[in-house]
């Protein structure tokens, strides 16, 4: 590629576009800071950029995680953000997590105004104050927030979560609510006459979580009701920053009605929104796909059979206020009134693929099509030129079915709907899908692993306790925002803009256990690894568009198997449909993040998060703390269990984006302990048939189990949550008394005591290693610990694990007095060959690692010799859709391919043959 021209460089530097930030270094920054940043000194400053090219101009704000070394920066820092020329841009810091040192390990850090630029640096020194704090204040039974640039009144209390927005002293929206619609059957086919009810949504409690001056947050919960009746638990949080005429809401829900008579017909966000302005100053714009908007009056003077001038129809279509009447073509003033006025719209997205639009003048009166088209991006404004409300909802498609609403805009006051479910789609359906063919023993219950690898339990099949998330943006306007505006607000909602620190930075930290390096061809051998990693990422991020795996529990999965016969993935077959986290497509996915900075990745990983940590796990009920294995849907399979609700897949998106709603459910899981009281995970399995959970003598294995435990432990600690002093006493409890087995982890389970937190010491060595024991976080939880506490022993034994899981059965049997038994996964488990060739500082163990990454093991991985390595075409009558297809490709073998790819390429990557 030739070089940029420096006169090009430096006009597109001065009007903010988007210029390469090496280039901004060398003109813009020290010397010192032009160095490459894997080269940085511990507490150098970090580089910041979009992870989207350029940003969007609309942000409100953003807020972003940076890690650092350990004890490179005492635990009261502060820093300040500045553009490559060295303009200060306010900024908001707080820790999100410690190092036991206490010195950094995780800062969050918010930027609002000023963000105007691709590239930022981040430094130590005294943070700029915005021009315009937000400002919080409470009297009462009401919190109030001022951005400097408009004031919301929140509820603390009633049904009003937003009582007003106001900009200046006009009102631009009020009584914010939640609204569901529930229905207490399903009507099958034209049988049935299925009624309707309204709860709306109750305020049991608000609080304020940040004051400013750049950011502000307050929570809300509560839970939805009408009469006697209280239901569909809610937790609502309004972001501010500070400037900024916009603020957003992270909206949960969590399901604990009853699956046979709670059916949604309708869940959404409603506010009203005054209407000052005359009917021909008053307008509708509403986004279809891209850059499309519906862009209409009220009452319209375009395209009628009297023309009011030019000046006049131009102005009505910018959004602008209309010229007096009376200077207007006279033969249209004069009958204004006959020309009708348009108030109520509706653009309903009932599949990924398709939505349409309707307008009506009133209520009484009939629709008529307005238009319609493939994936709406979900957002629309209503106002006139004094003021009005842009609203969006995110994945509005990808989440479907959704709907916007407006009415009543030609009257005193519109009423805007975000509707997270569509009342005109079928009712929110969470049936168990399956009736387990009557098998009420564990003997029965089991035969259906054999044949469609799902394990049926009469009562298991429930939702009650899985949660959903959904992401709103509202902007208060001061006017109709010209095109420009509403196109960029459109893109906001679909792509919230986020600043990052690029992999050097990340890598530099060694921060989760320094399992990740940034992408390196250097060498032929490396960018083999390096291409197939980027060939299997492609390839399931086409096949969730292809298979059209969308829909509001759905979007974020992906599914286990495919079906070779069909062409098709095993959606109907039991244990082989949704994933559900199944050997850690999460870990793998974040890391691939964190070493490549690829914004596909960071998107994809995010919506992964948000769906296997609300809608795989339960958060009510008695099996709280608990994930579900994969199944037709996301409850259906008994087994509940801490290898699928692990904190160990959200930390990575909580720190880089500091979202206190996964904070939340990390939170939430220190107590998880307590769960094996509740359901013993290895119920169906177990030698001893006598087995009761004793809370002073529960059986916990140290590998799925103990990992689930020890993330939980460790996010809590180093966030020093609440229950900090709880999580680390626990999480050193445990790797002390596992540590002290006759076999260390080998042993495979102890008996654990609730009050002490401590595994009882066997009387006698036994060996129960499983494939699956590592490959749920075990190997990075591991590193964790073993960098942040210093038990020798425990580290002894951990390594001992890393070295015979994939050593000859001779090797075992010397060690431990028997072999394993029949291991597969073996290059899953490559990389705990790295990692204890690293430990060990041992060429040999290296060499082991490469070896079994890459060679043949039977029904197990991508190995060198047998895949192809390529997609094919396939098309119809073969599929419903044409597209592509490798058959050879599993969500568990890609998983464990690329976590042992990742992690032997930052461990011994030296050390690759070729």
């Amino acid at each position: 590629m030739p070089p940029i021209p420096r006169r090009n460089l430096l006009k597109a530097a001065a009007t903010g576009a988007a210029v390469p930030f090496s280039w901004l270094l060398a003109h813009n920054a020290p010397k010192a800071a032009a160095d490459s940043p894997a080269g940085k000194a511990a507490d150098e400053p970090v580089d910041i950029t979009w992870l989207e090219d350029g940003g969007l101009g609309a942000a409100a704000g953003s807020t972003f995680g940076v890690p650092w070394p350990k004890g490179a920066h005492p635990g009261d820092r502060t820093f300040a953000l500045t553009t490559a020329d060295g303009t200060h841009v306010p900024l908001q810091t707080w820790a999100t997590a410690y190092w036991p040192d206490g010195s950094l390990k995780w800062t969050a850090h918010a930027a609002g105004e000023g963000l105007t630029g691709s590239a930022y640096r981040l430094t130590t020194g005294t943070p700029a104050a915005p021009a315009k704090k937000v400002t919080v204040s409470e009297s009462g039974g009401r919190i109030t927030v001022d951005t400097g640039a408009i004031r919301a009144v929140i509820g603390k209390d009633g049904k009003q979560l937003v009582r007003s927005v106001t900009r200046g002293s006009t009102e631009i929206a009020r009584d914010g609510r939640l609204v569901l619609l529930r229905q207490g059957d399903v009507d099958d086919g034209d049988h049935g006459r299925a009624a309707w009810e309204r709860f709306d949504g109750e305020i049991s409690g608000a609080k304020v979580e940040q004051k400013g001056p750049v950011r502000a947050v307050v929570r809300i919960d509560g839970k939805h009701r009408k009469g006697r009746r209280a239901w569909l638990p809610f937790s609502v949080r309004l972001y501010f920053y500070a400037g900024a005429d916009s603020f957003r809401m992270v909206h949960t829900i969590t399901f604990d009605g009853d699956q046979n008579k709670d059916f949604i017909r309708g869940l959404g966000v409603r506010f009203s929104v005054p209407m000052r302005d005359a009917p021909y100053d008053r307008h509708i714009r509403i986004a279809g796909e891209g850059k499309g908007f519906l862009t209409e009056a009220v009452k319209g003077v375009t395209g009628l059979r009297r023309d009011p001038g030019a000046g006049v129809r131009t102005a009505q279509v910018k959004g602008e206020k209309l010229p007096d009447p009376a200077g207007w073509d006279q033969r249209v003033t004069s009958r204004l009134h006959l020309i009708p006025t348009w108030g109520d719209y509706t653009l309903s997205q009932l599949s990924a693929d398709g939505f349409t639009l309707r307008k009506r003048t009133k209520p009484g009166h009939g629709w008529i099509a307005a238009g319609g088209g493939g994936r709406a991006s979900g957002f629309g404004y209503v106002g006139g030129v004094s003021g009005g409300l842009s609203f969006g909802l995110r994945d509005f498609w990808e989440k479907f079915p959704a709907q916007l609403d407006i009415r009543g805009a030609a009257g005193a006051e519109a009423e805007v709907t975000l509707w997270l479910w569509s009342p005109e789609a079928q009712p929110m359906d969470l049936r168990f899908y399956h009736d387990g063919m009557g098998q009420d023993t564990y003997p029965e219950q089991l035969e259906g692993l054999e044949i469609t690898y799902e394990d049926y339990e009469p009562g298991f099949g429930t939702p009650y306790g899985i949660a959903r998330t959904s992401e709103l943006t509202f902007w208060a306007n001061a006017a109709t925002p010209d095109a420009d505006t509403l196109v960029r607000q459109a893109a906001v909602v679909r792509t919230p803009p986020q600043l990052a620190a690029g992999p050097a930075d990340l890598a530099r930290a060694k921060v989760f256990g320094g399992l990740f390096a940034p992408v390196d061809r250097s060498t032929p051998a490396k960018a083999k690894v390096e291409d197939r990693l980027d060939f299997l990422f492609d390839y399931h991020k086409g096949q969730v568009e292809q298979r059209r795996w969308y829909g509001f529990w759905d979007y974020g999965d992906i599914m286990h198997t495919y079906d070779g016969d069909r062409h098709q993935w095993r959606y109907d077959v039991g244990g082989y449909a949704w994933d559900n986290s199944e050997l850690s497509p999460d870990l793998w996915l974040w890391l691939a993040y964190l070493r490549s900075g690829r914004s596909d990745i960071f998107r994809f990983a995010e919506s992964m998060t948000r769906h296997t940590g609300e809608v795989d796990a339960y958060h009510l009920g008695k099996w709280a703390g608990l994930g579900t294995r994969h199944g037709v849907q996301h409850f259906a399979d008994s087994a509940k269990q801490q290898r699928i609700s692990t904190a160990l897949y959200r930390r990575f998106s909580y720190f880089l984006t500091a979202d206190e709603r996964i904070g939340d459910i990390m939170h939430a899981l220190v107590d998880s302990d307590e769960t094996f009281l509740v359901l013993d995970p290895q119920r169906k399995v177990r030698d001893d048939p006598d087995y009761e959970p004793d809370p002073h003598a529960l059986d916990i294995g140290f590998g799925t189990d103990w990992s689930g435990l020890a993330g939980a432990w460790l996010t809590e600690w180093e966030r020093r949550g609440p229950k900090a002093e709880k999580a680390e006493a626990r999480l050193r409890s445990t790797m002390e008394t596992i540590a002290a087995q006759p076999n260390g982890f080998v042993q495979g389970s102890g008996l654990y005591d609730l009050d002490t937190g401590k595994y009882a010491i066997a009387d006698r060595p036994k060996v129960s290693v499983s494939h699956l024991s590592a490959v749920f976080g075990l190997v990075e939880v591991c590193a964790e610990v073993i960098d942040l506490i210093d038990l020798p022993k425990f580290k002894e034994a951990w390594l001992d694990y890393c070295r015979y899981y994939n050593a000859t059965k001779a090797e075992q049997k010397a060690r431990y007095g028997t072999d394993f038994g029949s291991l597969i996964l073996v290059q899953g488990h490559s990389r705990l060959d790295a990692y204890a060739a690293v430990q060990l500082k041992d060429d040999k163990l290296a060499a082991r690692a490469w070896q079994k990454f890459t060679e043949y093991h039977e029904g197990d991985g991508y190995p060198d010799a047998t895949i192809s390595w390529k997609s094919v075409q396939v098309e119809g009558p073969d599929v419903l859709e044409p597209g592509v297809e490798a058959a050879w490709v599993s969500t568990n073998a890609t998983a464990q391919y690329g976590l042992a790819a990742i992690q032997n390429l930052a461990l011994v990557g030296d050390k690759l043959p070729g």
